[in-house]
């Protein structure tokens, strides 16, 4: 997932992270300055879903605005398939190995 808090923002006419915070505060969502440095900089590693609530209200749009997916991301983190049974497997000779017996 990708976190788009800034952008949205930009489209609601909000620059800065400052603007964003009060607007916040203005709606019962109290955030430290360190906390919405982040949220506004970066991906949060979590997020409240009462506080996702909170900033998608101040904002008038969807979480799927804020929380963009990115499906190749996902594909790449698939283990790669495994082989077939009855593969041959070929030993490898080096140091400290043997060939199997047969």
């Amino acid at each position: 997932m990708r976190w788009n808090l800034r952008l949205t923002a930009a489209e609601q006419g909000i620059w800065k992270s400052t603007e964003m915070r009060r607007r916040l505060a203005d709606a019962g969502l109290e955030i430290s300055a360190g906390k919405m440095s982040s949220l506004w900089a970066g991906t949060p590693t979590t997020i409240r879903l009462e506080d996702l609530d909170v900033i998608c209200s101040v904002l008038d749009c969807d979480p799927d605005q804020l929380l963009i997916r990115e499906p190749d991301k996902v594909e790449a983190r698939k283990p790669r398939k495994k082989r077939a049974a009855g593969a041959t497997v070929t030993p490898r000779l080096g140091k400290n190995r043997t060939l199997p017996p047969g």
